[in-house]
């Protein structure tokens, strides 16, 4: 029954993240009018869907590769390149994020991170690549002692949480900020909840949802992986495997 309901929720959990993909990109093909990679507004477009498919969800389906009961026996290194690989692809997408709103500013001549969103997003950013450099150099490479990957361990779970906590808050704070500037001189004003409004707001809703249950997931015990040799009655993802 465990492993039925572990299953169960990681569909639902992957389906709420295409969700928020899609609601993304729909926001800004549908309102904004598309995406380009030639310095307009439309190359901002992109800013919004890379971050929250890195920062977010990719992010998030890496922290979670240790969630899944196959990882739980046999050797951790194919899983830690796994882990690896998945955060590298969320940081490239994540790069490419900043790249685009930083070539808008710059062909618009607008001035770059000066607002409160732009703060928090590129210290999350800082701190999201750290944590993988960290990460692949301690967890990853064979140099490290197993005291101190011991020592880093709970400092490397405390700061994956943290940066998934941060990335949502940018993202929340990205799409109030995006609505109060397309809104500002509309006919109808972001107060009076026009249609774009209503689904913005719901685009945030759902990558908070997404981002609570990821959250609830990562700190469940009995969804973590065990130590080595020890199987307790706290894992019955682990009982209902043997």
């Amino acid at each position: 029954m465990a492993v039925r309901w572990f299953y169960l929720s990681v569909l639902a959990l992957s389906s709420l993240g295409l969700m928020c993909i899609f609601f993304t990109v729909y926001w800004m093909q549908s309102w904004h009018g598309g995406f380009a990679w030639d310095g307009t507004i439309f190359t901002f477009n992109c800013h919004p869907v890379l971050m929250v498919t890195g920062m977010v969800v990719l992010y998030s389906a890496a922290s979670l590769v240790y969630r899944l009961p196959q990882s739980w026996v046999g050797s951790k290194l194919p899983w830690k390149i796994v882990h690896a690989a998945l955060q590298l692809m969320a940081f490239i997408l994540t790069v490419l994020g900043l790249v685009a709103v930083f070539k808008y500013h710059n062909h618009a001549n607008i001035a770059n991170l000066y607002s409160l969103h732009s703060w928090l997003g590129i210290t999350t950013v800082f701190l999201f690549a750290c944590q993988w450099f960290l990460g692949f150099a301690v967890f990853l490479l064979p140099w490290a002692s197993v005291w101190l990957r011991r020592l880093l361990k709970p400092v490397h779970v405390f700061f994956g949480a943290s940066i998934l906590s941060l990335a949502i808050a940018s993202v929340i704070s990205g799409i109030n900020e995006k609505l109060f500037f397309s809104l500002k001189n509309a006919t109808k004003p972001y107060s009076s909840l026009p249609g774009e409004a209503v689904f913005a707001n719901s685009t945030g809703m759902l990558v908070v949802v997404f981002g609570l249950v990821v959250l609830y997931i990562l700190q469940a015990s009995s969804w973590k992986r065990p130590e080595a040799g020890v199987v307790t009655e706290r894992q019955p993802l682990m009982h209902e495997r043997e």
